[in-house]
């Protein structure tokens, strides 16, 4: 029987980086069974786990370049922002291990009535179980911290299966767990293709279930998941922002270029929609196109590309129709519009795009960004709402009781005041609402979903 191959691309110019043998059933059967004995068995003591992450920190930060320069060549973000990458995932780790040292159960009061007089009680947390993570391409190597890491400071067993054309930042991570004192199959990275990706999910052998990627998929698993197993979605969004006035315009306008286009819009809350009034929003609109038509776009290795390539070149056909059909139905090109070559496309902006557009109802996941005019703040805001998926959204004003009440009118997990949709640090709550997830992520926040309490309750 041949084994199936995964050829990894440099993701500009094609070169093979490596090639990896895929996992079979089989082996996905096996890695579940080590998990699965690991957890059962003797489990890693809080101070282990310290000790192994504090190392592993290290040994990531020491290899900070390689791994930027991986990630610029295996994912395609350019090289500038692929260090800031690596620098949120070793800072990701050191969260984690201060979550351990905050984790603690709680005494439950017991003589609120006669009938628990003389009891004592409080909670202590466990290990939910084995843990399997599926991963999306955009942050090979965050998204891996963010998914393994709190399993390995909880005290779970997991599995993580990267995205097929990113694999190797997170293959690097497991071999240097490995290298800090994490026994061998507490974290295995499995490489699978789509049925036996499925496999591997829906056993009934996995505890938690972390996914990121795209809501078609997350869902779906979602509804094949083993009674019992719970689990965390992360999907996209078609983030809005809705401006009033703002007195640093220069800055909002490369913000919101900085916004949209970084990594080439291949981000989960990239700005998508831009709402301005409508006597500006041609105005507007200008002033971001000739900023985004100044960035240069190239392979994400060079240090002077702004915009790497997209993920694959399917995605490049993908957007080249969007906004066709966009400017077929009365948007106005206002910079971009065409695609450069196989896997890169010119920064983009649109003009009022019909509201039934792709580009106003579905995530592009491209560097495409929409400006609509609006009559009043309330139809921008009805607009920004319109959808089934909701993420981070954002609102500028000068005005702090306007920009407070657009705040409190948005459907979002979290609203940006004079900050854009992209904002994140590491140990803040990141979720979507609607279409766009289930639970919620973060370093912390999912640690807590991998514990689980476990009440004592002792008669005196």
């Amino acid at each position: 029987m041949t084994t199936e191959k995964l050829i990894v691309n440099q993701a500009y110019t094609g070169e093979v980086l490596a090639e990896l043998e895929m996992h079979d059933s089989a082996q996905v059967d096996t890695m579940l069974s080590t998990a699965q004995a690991l957890y059962k068995g003797d489990c890693l003591s809080v101070s282990e786990r310290v000790r192994v992450l504090q190392k592993l920190a290290d040994l990531v930060d020491a290899e900070h370049e390689d791994f930027s320069r991986l990630i610029a060549n295996e994912g395609g973000k350019p090289i500038r922002d692929a260090r800031v990458e690596v620098t949120r995932a070793v800072n990701g780790i050191h969260i984690a291990i201060t979550e351990i040292e905050n984790s603690k159960g709680v005494e439950i009061p017991m003589d609120l009535s006669a009938a628990g007089a003389d009891h004592k009680a409080f909670t202590i947390l466990e290990p939910i179980g084995v843990v399997v993570a599926v991963s999306a391409f955009n942050h090979p190597l965050n998204l891996a911290i963010h998914q393994a890491i709190p399993a390995i400071a909880t005290g779970c067993p997991v599995i993580i299966k990267p995205a097929a054309v990113t694999p190797l930042c997170c293959l690097r991570l497991a071999e240097l767990a490995e290298e800090a004192g994490l026994p061998k199959g507490w974290m295995q990275v499995a490489l699978t293709n789509r049925e036996n990706s499925e496999k591997l999910v829906t056993d009934s052998r996995v505890a938690f279930f972390s996914f990121i990627g795209s809501a078609k998929v997350g869902w779906y698993l979602k509804s094949k998941l083993a009674p019992g197993t719970r689990c965390a979605l992360e999907h996209g969004g078609v983030a809005p922002l809705i401006f009033d006035e703002y007195a640093d315009e220069e800055g909002f306008v490369n913000g919101v270029v900085k916004a949209s286009m970084y990594h080439s819009g291949q981000v989960c809350v990239s700005v998508q929609r831009v709402y301005v009034p409508k006597d500006r929003a041609g105005e507007m609109a200008q002033k971001i196109a000739n900023v985004a038509s100044k960035q240069v776009v190239g392979d994400a290795i060079n240090e002077d590309s702004d915009l790497g390539p997209l993920i694959l070149p399917k995605e490049t056909d993908r957007i080249e129709a969007w906004v066709n059909e966009a400017v077929t139905e009365g948007a106005e090109l206002i910079t971009g519009g065409k695609r450069i070559n196989e896997v890169s496309y010119e920064p983009t902006v649109l003009l009022n795009p019909n509201k039934d557009s792709k580009v106003s109802t579905q995530e592009i996941f491209g560097p495409v960004v929409c400006v609509y005019g609006y009559d009043n703040i309330d139809d921008a805001i009805e607009s920004a709402n319109s959808l089934d998926v909701s993420f981070q959204s954002a609102v500028f004003s000068d005005d702090v009781s306007l920009a407070m009440d657009v705040a409190k009118k948005l459907e979002a997990s979290a609203v940006m005041i004079n900050d854009y949709t992209t904002f994140r640090v590491d140990w803040m709550p990141f979720a979507g609402r609607k279409h766009s997830g289930y639970g919620i992520g973060g370093i912390g926040y999912s640690m807590k979903d991998m514990l689980e309490h476990k009440m004592l309750v002792i008669k005196s």
